[in-house]
């Protein structure tokens, strides 16, 4: 979801810095955000000057050491609480004093990564929804440390980005994810169980429910690995058995078929 924030951020005025760990994926990204950003003017949402000026403002890196500039950071790595304290412990030495470090994580504890800082204060959860570019909100989650001035500029930061940001507390999943991922991994157990073919609990969702995605082709949007991790932080940390992720959808992570990035999931792509 990196290159969607940094599309965002550039489109809204911002001078972005895109910070992989090396060239290759770099170059993906950016690529991805011109193509993004083209769809975007063939549906004239943007127009060219708009578009060649949001990819003049990204600067791409592999180099922390450039992140010395920023006043926010937002990290969107995979969702490992160990990968997130490692870059956030890095970000800690790297950054100004007062700037805020910000996680894209959807379900892992932001108190937690917070910890691992000098600034605790500063540290706060800025849960985009995928794909960026497109999804209005951005889920703001309070740490137990952090202060009204860093929720303050995250709520501004985000309305300046076009985004409706709503504030919530620390809790495992927060809101969104402790609320969608049981729906799917319940749409797995039906799959599993043979209660209907996946067109058809998709298709009864979508029309029974006014959900414009079902919950199979969303678990593929969003990656079968990083909802079987959400659900795994969900089971551990709320001890509850209803949040133990479905055989079947651990089946498929363990094959590799996870959705949209592999071309294959539920569906093919």
């Amino acid at each position: 979801m990196g290159n969607g924030i940094a599309h965002v951020s550039a489109l809204s005025g911002f001078n972005t810095i895109l910070l992989d760990v090396n060239r290759d994926f770099l170059k993906k990204g950016l690529k991805t955000i011109e193509v993004n950003l083209q769809r975007q003017v063939k549906k004239e949402k943007i127009n060219q000057s708009e578009m060649n000026s949001a990819i003049k403002k990204i600067k791409s890196t592999t180099d922390y050491n450039n992140l010395s500039v920023c006043d926010i950071v937002i990290e969107a790595a995979t969702e490992n609480t160990s990968v997130k304290e490692k870059i956030f412990k890095s970000m800690d030495t790297i950054c100004k004093t007062d700037a805020i470090l910000a996680t894209n994580t959807s379900s892992i504890s932001i108190t937690a990564i917070a910890e691992v800082t000098t600034r605790p204060e500063k540290v706060i959860g800025m849960h985009f929804m995928n794909p960026v570019p497109i999804m209005k909100l951005v889920e703001v989650v309070k740490g137990e440390k952090t202060d009204d001035d860093s929720t303050n500029r995250i709520m501004e930061l985000s309305k300046k980005m076009g985004k409706i940001p709503v504030e919530c507390n620390d809790s495992p999943g927060f809101v969104t994810n402790r609320i969608i991922m049981p729906m799917i991994n319940e749409a797995v157990y039906c799959l599993m169980e043979g209660v209907g073919t996946k067109e058809a609990i998709d298709k009864i969702m979508q029309l029974g429910m006014a959900h414009p995605m079902g919950p199979l082709a969303l678990a593929d949007l969003i990656g079968l690995d990083v909802c079987k991790d959400i659900l795994q932080v969900l089971h551990k940390d709320l001890g509850d058995d209803k949040y133990a992720p479905c055989p079947l959808l651990e089946k498929m992570v363990h094959e590799g078929n996870l959705g949209r990035k592999t071309e294959q999931g539920f569906y093919q792509y």
